[in-house]
């Protein structure tokens, strides 16, 4: 499965799970609620660390 660029906002596992499943869905009412989806999650996730940044080295 190829990543979104959407991830790198949508941090957690099941934040990503879900917007698998609301991104599947057709109709103008779940495109809404996907995009409403994504607004809110990516603000939720906006300070939590990127789990598919590389770590940094340490000295």
């Amino acid at each position: 499965m190829t990543k979104s660029p959407l991830e790198r906002w949508i941090k957690t596992d099941c934040g990503r799970a879900k917007y698998a499943d609301l991104s599947t869905r057709r109709g103008l009412a779940a495109k809404l609620r996907l995009g409403w989806f994504v607004l809110i999650a990516s603000l939720r996730d906006w300070s939590l660390p990127n789990p598919d940044a590389p770590p940094t080295p340490k000295d």
